[in-house]
Formats: structure tokens, sequence, C-alpha cells
């Protein structure tokens, strides 16, 4: 489509990035990232961030939808998606419940066990009441290493893997200084793999799976957003079935907590059997240069302009797709 036909179909669009939460800085390179696409294309986008702009100056932008490129509490956790379908925004990527039930990566586990996607063992542990023989007993239970995470943070940001009983104390606390609920999660030695899914309901489909090898197998934040030294691999090196097997269960556990436009579903290949088991599901996956949604997307044949285009054209508020706008 020519830049006058993309114009007139969207309108006035807002990328909302930055935000308040521990991921702004990643917020910022994706949303920096995705209007510079979209004017690219010569969409008539204009940037706005939440942490510096209020609510009410988001409605008197009059946006005719928007772009969420917000990552972390207040963007992706629903409770932005919220506000937008009270001023009547059409917005990008999941909506209010399924952003919610995302950003608590407890319950993304219990609804996705509900519907057969596997996911590694785990228990959930109050900051205010576990105690070290608790602590010590789920350590007895899932064996070292053990994962300790934040559930409601993203970016590997409030996650400690546990190596020995000595360090149970230091990673609870670690994790406790972004969360009052602590995630405990049985260690799945294995291959990384995650696959960004596109569409809603019968719809939605997989791209191809992404592979992280990051050195010694820790993929951080450093990791993730600024070394050069992890490797990727798209699409993984798997077999044509365990690979069709893997893409349905990301369809599955979307699907399952009522995603809508786009996400990514993250996975471990237990390396004893090449069994995949789910870890979390991101409802704003990153944009960066770094960023895996791009990447797979890459290999798929969309180029990076064209999948933000195809994302935006995906905005709904609520069930209903975002109606196209005339003669603007």
């Amino acid at each position: 489509m020519s830049a006058t036909e993309l114009k007139n179909e969207f309108g006035k669009v807002g990328v909302l990035f930055g935000g308040r939460s521990a991921e702004r800085e990643v917020s910022l390179m994706s949303g920096k990232g995705v209007l510079a696409a979209l004017q690219a294309r010569g969409i008539d986008a204009h940037a706005f961030d939440p942490a510096e702009r209020s609510l009410a100056e988001l409605a008197a932008e009059r946006f005719d939808r928007v772009f969420i490129a917000l990552h972390g509490s207040y963007g992706e956790d629903g409770t932005l998606q919220g506000a937008l379908e009270q001023l009547g925004i059409p917005y990008t990527g999941p909506g209010v419940m399924a952003s919610a039930i995302a950003m608590d990566k407890i319950m993304t586990k219990r609804i996705c066990l509900s519907h057969g996607v596997p996911t590694p063992a785990f228990a959930s542990l109050d900051v205010a009441t576990t105690t070290p023989e608790r602590l010590h007993e789920v350590a007895e239970t899932f064996g070292f290493p053990l994962m300790l995470k934040a559930p409601h943070e993203g970016s590997t940001i409030g996650i400690a893997r546990v190596e020995s009983a000595a360090g149970l104390s230091e990673g609870f606390e670690l994790c406790a200084q972004y969360d009052a609920v602590i995630l405990a999660e049985q260690f799945v030695k294995g291959r990384e793999l995650t696959v960004p899914v596109i569409g809603a309901g019968r719809a939605a489909r997989a791209l191809p799976i992404v592979e992280i090898r990051a050195p010694q197998g820790n993929y951080d934040y450093e990791h993730k957003y600024f070394s050069d030294d992890t490797e990727y691999l798209c699409p993984a090196p798997l077999d044509e079935a365990l690979t069709k097997r893997i893409q349905a269960l990301a369809v599955d556990a979307f699907n399952a907590i009522g995603c809508t436009g786009w996400a990514r579903v993250d996975f471990m290949l237990r390396e004893s059997d090449d069994e995949p088991f789910l870890l979390e599901i991101n409802t704003s996956p990153g944009m960066t240069s770094h960023s895996l949604v791009p990447m797979s997307a890459r290999v798929a044949g969309t180029a990076y302009e064209e999948l933000c285009v195809e994302i935006l054209r995906l905005a709904t508020l609520g069930l209903k797709p975002a109606v196209p706008v005339k003669g603007k």
C-alpha cells in the first residue's frame, strides 16, 4: 500500500513507550524503533510516554489507534488496556484480561496446564509469610538448580538461579525486591526457545521458532538487550514434527489465556527427551534491534516496517477490530 493509503487507513496513531516500569529502558528502545518504522511508511505516528504525560493528555491527542510498545507494569499488565477501553481508543496486543493473566507467570502456568500445555513444576511463595524452612522444603522437592522469579516482572528482571541451599536466602531476597509473591520453579535443563504468535483465535499463527544460545546459558538482561555474545538460531534447528508440535503448543497457550493481536511464547526444551515446557507469555514483546519477534518475522519474509504495520492493523477495542479511518 502507498503511504497515502496507509495514512488514510490508520489516521492519527500514538506509539506508547517509556512508562514507569522497571523495563522503561527497553521500552524506550522498542518504541523508538516502532515509531520510526511507522513514520517511514508514511503513517501519521506520534510518540507518547505515559510516564511524562497524563491520561487526560492521551485523550486530548484524539488518536485513532495506538501501538503499545510498553513493557512491564502499567503498560503490559492490563491497566493501560483498561484505560484505553474507557477512552475508546483501539490498541495493539491482547485485551485487559489476557494482558493481566500473562503478566502473572503463576496464573499463566495454571491456565495453560488446564489446557494441556506443559510447564515446569512450581510453587507460589508469599514473601511476607514464607519461612526459611518452607523455602528449603520447596528446594528439596524440586532440586537444584532452582529458579526463583518475581512473577509480575519481565526482561529477566527479578530472577535468580539458585545452585545450592547456601544461595536460597540471597536469591529469595533478590526477587522480593520486585514482587510480593515469588515463583519457585523446577529448573529444566535444555534449549531455550521462543515462538511469536500473530492473529486471534483460529486465525492465530505461529512464526518461525527462535533458539537462544547465551554464554553459559545465562540469558540475562545484559545478554538479552545489549550484548552481541548471544547466538540466535532461526529457524531453530529442530525436526519438522517437533517444530510443528511446539508451534501448536504456542498457539494453544496464546488462545488459552485469550490473547489477540500478537504475543511471544517462551519454552524450554528438555535436553533428556526433547519435551517442551512453557515458561511464560509476553503480550508486548520487545521490538529492539536484538528482539526476537522481528527476527522471526524476517525469516518468515516480513521486514521490520511491515511487521509494525501488520501489528498496528490488528489493533482492537475489546473484541472488536478497529474501524478504518476514512478520508483523514
